[in-house]
């Protein structure tokens, strides 16, 4: 298992723009696919994006063209790249870490290890 550790969540204003970034210390970290997920208030956790070991990219339909997920294998860093949010991008945002098959990328169950979550908070 590999730890992980979210940052870069913050107030931002909508339309603007943010990074949040997940640490992945260890040497395994290429052999892993990462996620980004988020959980909002009165709402279940959704899949936003994922990138495989291959760094083959995944998003959801409510952040294409918005989000890119990437990763620097060098850094043992994974980016979420946030622009032009809007209030309905308020959550909290959680990195995991697995091997899942491409038709499981989506499914949080298949992430075996999590991090903490970083939060982000869109005013209008």
């Amino acid at each position: 298992q590999v730890q992980l550790v979210e940052s870069g969540g913050v107030l931002v204003q909508s339309r603007g723009s943010l990074r949040p970034s997940c640490v992945a210390p260890g040497r395994s970290f290429r052999e892993y696919s990462f996620a980004w997920f988020r959980h909002a208030p009165g709402k279940e956790r959704e899949f936003v994006a994922a990138i495989r070991y291959n760094s083959a990219t995944y998003h959801a339909d409510p952040v294409k063209g918005r989000f890119s997920i990437s990763r620097d294998n060098a850094k043992n860093t994974v980016y979420l790249e946030m622009n032009t949010l809007d209030l309905e991008d308020t959550a909290i945002y959680y990195c995991a870490a697995g091997r899942p098959i491409v038709s499981a990328l989506r499914l949080s169950s298949i992430y075996n290890c999590w991090g903490r979550g970083t939060q982000v908070t869109v005013s209008s």
